[in-house]
């Protein structure tokens, strides 16, 4: 029968304390008292990994320990390992304080008008947290969640097929917009049949903002003259000020000076009711810094975010 590997011959992380306390101390009598053990205790621990290793650790020469070529190779892995696991003990503790580690977000692309104003105050406090955040539409975040990578995922039109923890985070009102000079907005209601009469920019496969616009619009048994599709909120804005047609977006796309060259129109029906979720899969434990994260989010974070918000 072949012998099992090394690793699970050495019995404990503890036998090669004792073996590098009898290394440096010269003799089983120092470590035994060093390390608050008896000598036969030691004697055993050494006995059982010179039969791990099938060699001797050591002779005794002249009433001295001499180690031999596999004792010193064995004291050499023995530095190492436990360094390793030294230097994990204080990684584990700078996580713990939140000094360090790696906060992973997953969100969609409306929602990072108002992610980074979220992250800034809690990076602030903790600066040696590292932030990986991933931007991309609803489908493509909807893929990610799959996976689980992330600590949170960010969502106005969360996915209900995949087993989730959420919470409700903010309300996330989807306007209806158009160039500044439009005439639409120099009237004091629009009707809906009005608003879809006119070219309409809409967003790409896969947008939650999409999502909401087609859910909304089979409600009302209206449909829209979509004349174009753009990717991203951006490139529709700015669509919408070049007068090529008119839009439906989040309101925080408008937020934080991002408004100029646009107009809210006052459609009947509209604003779309909407909100935004931090999502986290059931299965993944939380971190620390997750657990630490997703508290600020639910007390100071969103309360100095709504403040933010109505400043703009």
């Amino acid at each position: 029968m072949p012998k099992s590997r090394l690793h699970a011959r050495i019995g404990t992380l503890r036998q090669l304390e004792i073996l590098l306390a009898v290394h440096d101390h010269g003799s089983i009598n120092g470590a035994a008292k060093a390390l608050f053990l008896t000598q036969p205790s030691v004697s055993m621990q050494m006995k059982k990994l010179a039969e791990a290793i099938d060699a001797p650790l050591y002779h005794l020469v002249h009433r001295k320990l001499v180690f031999t070529e596999h004792g010193l190779e064995l004291v050499k892995t023995a530095v190492e390992v436990l360094d390793s696991f030294a230097k994990l003990d204080m990684s584990l503790r700078a996580m713990n304080e939140l000094r360090s580690g790696t906060l992973r977000l997953a969100v969609v692309n409306t929602s990072q008008y108002f992610i980074p104003h979220l992250l800034g105050p809690f990076c602030e406090r903790y600066p040696g947290i590292n932030v990986q955040l991933r931007i991309g539409n609803r489908g493509q975040t909807i893929e990610r969640l799959k996976h689980g990578i992330e600590d949170f995922y960010v969502f106005s039109h969360p996915p209900h097929e995949l087993a989730t923890e959420r919470i409700e985070f903010l309300d996330n009102p989807l306007v209806a917009i158009a160039h500044a000079g439009h005439r639409l907005a120099r009237q004091k209601t629009v009707s809906l049949e009005e608003f879809c009469a006119e070219p309409f920019l809409m967003r790409e496969e896969g947008s939650g903002t999409r999502h909401a616009i087609e859910t909304f619009m089979r409600q009302q048994g209206s449909r829209l003259n979509v004349k174009m599709t753009i990717e991203g909120n951006v490139a529709i804005k700015h669509s919408v000020m070049s007068k090529l047609g008119v839009s439906i977006l989040s309101e925080h796309t408008l937020s934080f000076g991002e408004q100029a060259g646009l107009a809210t129109l006052p459609v009947r029906g509209l604003p779309i009711d909407s909100h935004w979720f931090f999502l986290w899969s059931k299965s993944k434990r939380p971190t620390v810094i997750a657990a630490e994260f997703l508290h600020y989010v639910e007390t100071e974070g969103k309360q100095a975010l709504l403040a933010e918000l109505a400043k703009n």
